[in-house]
């Protein structure tokens, strides 16, 4: 996975829906049809549920913006002749 991708997931997710850790890596597996799945560590700890802030909503817009000049750059190199 590309450094910097799993918080755009992230963010992703829980931009549809507040939900807990393993929520969040359940449908980020779903949303990229299986393609990216993130492992959940068994512990005793107390299940959070998680919700994004109006920060998290302006991350989010930002590492779109990030993803989007990225991928845009990566389709001129792949393209070049």
């Amino acid at each position: 996975m590309i450094q910097g991708t799993l918080d755009l997931l992230i963010l992703k997710a829980l931009a549809l829906n507040p939900m807990h850790g393993w929520g969040i890596s359940d449908h980020i597996s779903q949303m990229s049809g299986g393609a990216f799945k993130i492992g959940q560590t068994p512990n005793n700890r107390i299940a959070r549920l998680y919700e994004l802030t109006p920060v998290g909503k302006h991350a989010l817009e930002d590492e779109i913006a990030v993803w989007r000049s990225y991928t845009s750059a990566m389709d001129l190199v792949i393209q070049a002749q």
